[in-house]
């Protein structure tokens, strides 16, 4: 029996009774990287020349601490660009391996209503004086192959641009209008400026992509996420930012049009051992692929290797699980690179150890010997949105197809150290189940020509939400190869059967809605029974 426990009320409690035989069972040892990490010892250090050297398809650009490094290694571990120079760079860089992260974009112009950062205004600014400056700013980001704004002079809620009308620096022209005519002006205004930023070094002559530091579709909100149905985020307009839109409140606009590539910001706002922390990786995913969801432009995520707070300089580093995940899972979402990120300001002011950026470039070392799999043309299998991984708290996995070959990447980020968790995967006709140590980062390429006993239909998983319930629960059957008759047992901590149901799990998800009869509050266990197996959750009734 394999339990799972130390697990949140809020989300999924899982105990898999039995593990069946109808599918061959997969470890993470049949992928076995050549090289093990043995992570840096020393604080203050990073260890580039331990790792072999590689590289990966994608724009990696490394904006971190270098240490005195002054041979370029992350150009030879995985990194694509370098925007944090050391030695003689970027003077001896090829500007093909160069990457520009422009600071003060909005700031760096005066005492600006724009700079201000309560006002962040539209209006009453010198546009001379922005256009001066952001044409001698052109001359150096022509040393630069990808480029990225940082602006941040934004209100970003409609209450918080409405709270200007009482704000006597705004002009009363402005203050004069309509609620409703404030807030679609400023938007309207707001977008121009942005765009204006892009448009000068542009008319400058620079042709390489730019992008613009966390403005896409879907910002980062972590606390919001299952606040909203997946369809809602994918469908909804309101649900994405004005920034991108078009005077029509649909996506596109002056601003959108002019970026080529998308860069969320989805650092992690909460350490690990936080009572919402684990729900790191959906959060990561979840950035991606909203953003995919309303944009076909490239998305090149920032990711920080600490918990995030920009103005302590004492913040944390994630955790290095945490760590080796973020190096892997964002390309099967559908990210076409990452940007590590430091704040400058942070690095030589204390004595830290650096496991954390090692279990980052050992993840990308990883993936690296599978990366013929994102070369070409290729898909992606997404079972679940990351939306609904964060709502389940369930193993997370992805996979990426190939001709006959599939690249699995899985972990349980809710796992105790030391528990086995089995996932069941599939593609088409293809399945497995595969077990997981704890909070281990699986990856690990199979053939999908290898079906024997993947061909009869049978229950693969269970999940069930919102946890507790109420006077209903929620589930959803993960089926394969067709129709399987499920029994439902609810069973109180007394091993007494409360109540029963006949369900059937057809190939795919189907949802059930479970009413319950009146019951004492407390933990039940909701079991799930096929011929081939049986599944049983933890359920907590709250009546």
């Amino acid at each position: 029996m394999i339990h799972f426990t130390n697990m949140p009320i809020r989300g999924l409690f899982s105990v898999i009774i039995y593990l069946t035989a109808f599918c061959t069972t997969a470890s993470a040892q049949d992928c076995q990287p050549d090289y093990i990490l043995n992570p840096v010892t020393a604080n203050n250090t990073i260890e580039w020349s331990k790792f072999p050297e590689f590289t990966l398809p994608f724009k990696i650009i490394y904006n971190a601490t270098r240490f005195g490094d002054t041979q370029s290694q992350p150009l030879k571990h995985g990194f694509s660009h370098i925007a944090s120079f050391s030695g003689p760079e970027p003077g001896s860089l090829n500007v093909a391996k160069r990457a520009l992260i422009w600071y003060g974009v909005a700031t760096s112009s005066g005492d600006q209503p724009w700079a201000d950062n309560a006002l962040r205004s539209p209006w009453g600014n010198d546009t001379a004086a922005y256009r001066s400056y952001w044409d001698n700013y052109s001359q150096t980001a022509k040393g630069y192959d990808i480029i990225c704004l940082d602006i941040e002079r934004m209100q970003r809620e409609d209450r918080d641009i409405l709270a200007l009308k009482g704000n006597a620096k705004i002009p009363q022209i402005y203050r004069n209008l309509s609620d409703a005519d404030f807030v679609a002006t400023y938007k309207r205004d707001m977008r121009w400026w942005y765009t204006e930023a892009i448009n000068r070094l542009r008319m400058k002559g620079i042709t390489v992509p730019i992008s613009s530091y966390s403005d896409v579709p879907v910002r980062n909100s972590w606390l919001n996420v299952t606040s909203n149905s997946w369809q809602d985020w994918i469908t909804n307009s309101a649900r994405t930012h004005y920034l991108v839109q078009g005077n029509d409140g649909k996506i596109g606009g002056s601003f959108y049009n002019a970026m080529d590539y998308l860069t969320p910001s989805p650092y992690y706002y909460y350490g690990y051992d936080h009572p919402i922390g684990k729900d790191y990786l959906s959060y990561l995913l979840f950035n991606i692929e909203a953003n995919r969801a309303w944009s076909d432009k490239p998305i090149i995520p920032f990711v920080w290797m600490r918990v995030h707070d920009s103005y302590d300089s004492n913040t944390p580093f994630i955790a290095p699980f945490v760590a080796e995940a973020t190096a892997i899972f964002p390309f099967f979402s559908g990210a076409k690179g990452l940007w590590l990120w430091e704040n400058p300001f942070f690095p030589g002011t204390r004595q830290e150890n650096y496991t954390a950026y090692e279990r980052f470039i050992y993840g990308l070392y990883r993936l690296s010997g599978f990366k013929d799999m994102f070369e070409g043309d290729y898909s992606l299998v997404i079972p679940q949105s990351a939306r609904d991984n964060m709502e389940l708290q369930n193993p997370i996995w992805r996979g990426v197809v190939k001709g006959s070959n599939i690249l699995i990447a899985a972990q349980n980020p809710y796992a105790a150290d030391n528990a086995e968790t089995y996932v069941f995967v599939s593609h088409q006709k293809w399945s497995k189940s595969i077990k997981l140590k704890g909070k281990e980062v699986f990856l690990c390429k199979f053939d999908l020509n290898d079906i024997v006993n993947s061909t009869e239909p049978h229950l693969s998983d269970v999940f069930v939400y919102s946890n507790p319930v109420d006077f209903e629960m929620k589930v959803m059957l993960n089926g394969v190869n067709g129709a399987t008759d499920v029994d439902f047992a609810l069973i109180n901590t007394k091993g007494q059967t409360v109540l029963q149901k006949q369900l059937k799990s057809n190939a795919g998800q189907t949802q059930e809605t479970i009413a319950l009869p009146r019951l004492a509050a407390g933990m039940y266990f909701a079991r799930f029974a096929t011929d081939k197996r049986t599944i049983t959750k933890k359920v907590v009734i709250n009546q």
